[in-house]
């Protein structure tokens, strides 16, 4: 713990077991503590000679018990709490702060709190500093609102204590007690605004934050504070990094608004960068660049000193100006392109972070005639770091590669080099994916592409990669001057490779034969030799290729039949497969055109991130990486949502109807800063029936925030072809509106004679009801994961974090309670914290996504599980915006 406490015996470091392991082993003094034995040796604090060391030492273990998520039972923290207060009869210090802070992670109830009372107001109004700051941190953790009005006389003294430690102890606790008792802490503002003006930093800092949320409800009084204190007034680096949050704040919230004219407060951060500490000049930097519809003038300074932290000898400021100059240079790359020569620099950094970071800046900023030096440069780079890094660089080669395409040869010749080298599935994935959008995009680099593929997959110990890059091969070689020369590499993989992959060079080369003439009678012998494979699957996959190509003297299949094995399948495969599911066999023949072409929905994977061009194989099956994509195009092309803006996130489809019913309906979410989409995915599944003038009447009374604004209905819907009919609503812009929606399907039923299949001029109107749909608070998150989430957690204000405990009842296991936490929140598990090890009886799992307004926000959740099976949960929020980790704890608190 850091603060006012200091750092407790609980955060020792980690002892090396080698200084020359390559692994770097870490031990913790922590390892193998059993709560039993713990609370055994807890019985030292009753004794009549307090030992403070030992009893330093027993509190410790109790803290990192509490810290991991042990759950203690009532009788065992009650037990605990009554000794530990016999601690404050001794006079050392430093066992003393233990005691605090034991006495907060232990949360008594209320009516335990009035044993430790008196000794904290006590400590309170001691002479010794410590105590006093201390005690106050504690008590307004504890108490609740009818003590807290007994002791707000002395909190109000304490805030503007001649003493910064108390002082800034005072506000912190304010900031806490506004979540519980707003009112109270909102008559402090007096004293709080003399905090403003003292010449403490610490003491600066907390009252800023702590004035700002007592009026952020009130955006002409955020605006007047903000006003007030860009003059000059406030001297602490800290607290002039939240003075500038809030000035981009009150300049977002004047753009939305409507306000034009010249951009108010762009003074003052523009005289930020002048500023003497670093960290205020980096914070300016950063909001002068997210600014909303920011200029090539406005930019130009904040650029420069970005420019002159890149080679600084301080690795934190290097990779901080280099990560906003990252950003900069997805939005406006020309204004990037003075720091290149600095960046060239860094390539070479100690650093892999700060390395990584310029390369891809450079490839998005960089210009035609540096395409060679950066590609001799990233060569030598490659080797030195992880792959989650290598496919950063990969995909920015790719992006390098569209804007450039006379370069393709150099680039491509990089692709095929570490193609061959040691990594991955993912990383080569990534590459494989460029290698085939190059191709594709770029007509001359489809020979070459094709032959590092080639040569690929003879080395290629990735059945998936192996069968994509063949399915592709067939569909590009034959069309390429020489095919003749991808034979080799095609037949070897019958020989060399498992019975998947084999099976899909049997279709490849067949493909080869349809579609080249020349190559048919040598694509029939291979063929023929395919015919004895001990797998079912190859052999007949050539016996019935053969056939098709009169291979065999028997059969010569007409055009439609090969054209139906090898020609380009029109119709999505989803929709083959339920038809053919559905074809019943006769003498009537199966009739392609019959099956729908319209897309099915499905399961959406992650969304992109923004920007992101679709890659070449994309994803396995089952997480089809174009869904997010398809929905955005979909909607942009529709002219009545066309004007809602950019797609935040669309959801997975929820049923509304019961399986084998007579209609069957899902919906798809769509979510919008100022909309929401409701996606309605209809099917018919009755033959004798078509439906006519298909519409959702939706009622949207129990979504008061909500207001109907267009529909779109469906104006037919045969038997089995799927349809999609469209209701919009209007909402609160950036607001996570929630609300409850009663659905009812309208339409038109018209009778089909079977023999004819044509429908009756006459209809009758009819409907069916749906299920209630719910628009809940986690449809406004996004899953966005997070390579280092110790990192990124750092990287965000401390003092934002929110804190809470939940009772989670009595579950199976941990890993359930985990699971259902995660639903809740819809966010991304991390590093595989969402797996728990068997018979687990506490653990730790860590979630990231993006808040709708793209906030960034992260989750700490820590489980314990008691002997019945009564799991508690401490969860820590931490977001670029404090309101919105305060909206992650009610999605709990309300789920």
């Amino acid at each position: 713990r850091k603060g006012v406490f200091g750092r407790s015996a609980m955060a020792q470091p980690f002892v090396k077991k080698d200084d020359d392991h390559d692994d770097e082993m870490e031990y913790s003094p922590f390892m193998g503590i059993e709560k039993g034995a713990v609370l055994q040796e807890a019985r030292v604090f009753n004794d009549a000679q307090v030992d403070p060391r030992r009893c330093s030492q027993v509190i410790t273990k109790l803290l990192y018990l509490l810290n991991q998520g042990e759950s203690f039972t009532k009788v065992e923290a009650t037990e605990v709490f009554f000794s530990v207060t016999k601690l404050f009869q001794s006079k050392d210090t430093g066992l003393r702060r233990m005691v605090y802070l034991i006495i907060k992670e232990l949360s008594p109830s209320s009516d335990e709190v009035i044993i430790v009372t008196s000794s904290l107001m006590k400590d309170m109004n001691s002479k010794i500093d410590m105590y006093r700051a201390n005690a106050i941190r504690v008590l307004c953790r504890i108490i609740d609102g009818t003590l807290l009005t007994q002791i707000e006389r002395y909190l109000k003294q304490a805030i503007v204590d001649k003493n910064p430690v108390v002082s800034s102890a005072a506000l912190v606790s304010g900031l806490h007690l506004l979540r519980t008792n707003p009112e109270i802490v909102k008559r402090w503002s007096n004293e709080v605004q003399e905090g403003v003006q003292s010449r403490s930093a610490l003491v600066q800092f907390h009252a800023l934050a702590l004035l700002h949320q007592i009026r952020q409800n009130d955006r002409l009084a955020v605006s007047k504070l903000v006003g007030s204190l860009t003059r000059g007034s406030v001297r602490s680096p800290l607290a002039q990094c939240l003075l500038i949050r809030y000035t981009s704040q009150v300049i977002r919230d004047m753009s939305n608004h409507g306000q034009s004219g010249e951009r108010p407060f762009y003074e003052f951060l523009e005289s930020c960068l002048r500023h003497k500490a670093e960290m205020v000049i980096l914070e300016a930097a950063r909001a002068i660049t997210e600014l909303d519809g920011v200029t090539s003038r406005e930019l130009t300074p904040a650029i420069t000193v970005l420019q002159l932290f890149l080679s600084s000898p301080k690795p934190v400021l290097r990779f901080a100006a280099v990560r906003t100059l990252n950003k900069v240079s997805m939005t406006h790359p020309m204004a990037v392109t003075n720091c290149n020569i600095d960046m060239e620099s860094l390539i070479s950094d100690q650093n892999r972070s700060i390395a990584t970071l310029a390369i891809t800046t450079l490839l998005k900023t960089g210009n035609e005639s540096s395409v060679e030096r950066l590609m001799k440069q990233i060569t030598n780079f490659m080797s030195d770091i992880a792959d989650e890094f290598k496919i950063v660089v990969v995909d920015a080669i790719r992006s390098l590669c569209v804007k450039f395409p006379l370069k393709y040869r150099s680039l491509m010749t990089f692709l095929s080099n570490i193609l061959r080298e040691e990594g991955g599935f993912e990383y080569k994935r990534a590459i494989v994916d460029s290698i085939v959008t190059i191709i594709r995009d770029i007509p001359d680099a489809k020979e070459g592409g094709l032959l590092h593929l080639c040569e690929f997959i003879e080395d290629c110990e990735f059945t998936y990669l192996s069968t994509q890059i063949l399915h592709f091969l067939g569909i590009e070689g034959p069309k390429t001057s020489d095919p003749s020369k991808y034979i080799r590499y095609i037949y070897n993989r019958v020989h060399l490779e498992n019975a998947t992959v084999r099976a899909a060079a049997v279709s490849t080369l067949a493909k080869f034969g349809f579609m080249v003439d020349s190559l048919k009678p040598r694509i029939t012998v291979l063929l023929k030799r395919c015919i004895y494979d001990s797998d079912d699957e190859v052999r007949d996959r050539a016996t019935l290729f053969l056939s098709v190509l009169g291979g065999d003297g028997t059969l010569d299949a007409d055009k439609d039949s090969k054209e139906f094995l090898f020609g380009s399948l029109e119709v999505p495969l989803a929709n083959m497969e339920t038809s053919l599911k559905n074809y019943d066999p006769s003498e009537e023949a199966f009739d392609i055109n019959s099956v729908p072409k319209e897309v099915k929905s499905q399961p959406l994977a992650e969304k992109k991130a923004q920007g992101k061009k679709p890659t070449g194989l994309g994803a396995p099956p089952a997480a089809p990486a174009s869904g997010f994509e398809g929905y955005e195009r979909l909607l942009s092309s529709i002219p009545e949502f066309a004007s809602f803006g950019k797609l935040f996130k669309s959801s997975s489809p929820v049923e509304l109807t019961e399986a084998e019913t007579e209609y069957a309906v899902n919906v798809v979410k769509h979510i919008f800063d100022n909309h929401v989409v409701f996606q309605y995915n209809c099917t018919n599944t009755i033959p004798e029936q078509l439906l006519e003038r298909v519409n959702v009447i939706v009622d949207a009374s129990e979504a008061e925030e909500f207001s109907e604004i267009t529909s779109k209905a469906l104006n037919s819907l045969p038997y089995d072809s799927p349809g999609q009919a469209f209701v919009a609503f209007e909402k609160p812009a950036g607001v996570p509106a929630v609300g409850k929606f009663s659905n009812t399907l309208t339409f038109v039923v018209k009778e089909v004679d079977p023999s004819t299949g044509e429908a009756e001029d006459d209809g009758v109107e009819d409907e069916y009801q749906l299920e209630d749909l719910e628009v809940v608070s986690a449809d406004y998150i996004l899953k966005v994961s997070v390579s280092n989430f110790r990192n990124a957690w750092e990287s965000m204000n401390e003092e934002d974090e929110h804190v809470d405990e939940y009772g989670l009842g009595q579950r199976e296991s941990l890993g359930e309670a985990i699971k259902a936490v995660i639903d809740l929140l819809g966010m991304q598990p991390c590093e595989g914290t969402e797996t728990v090890p068997s018979n687990a009886r506490s653990h730790t799992c860590l979630l990231s996504g993006v808040y709708i307004g793209n906030v960034k926000v992260l989750v700490r959740a820590q489980f314990g599980m008691d002997s019945s099976k009564e799991i508690a949960m401490k969860l820590a929020v931490r977001a670029e915006d404090v309101s919105v980790a305060e909206a992650i704890h009610e999605i709990v608190a309300n789920g």
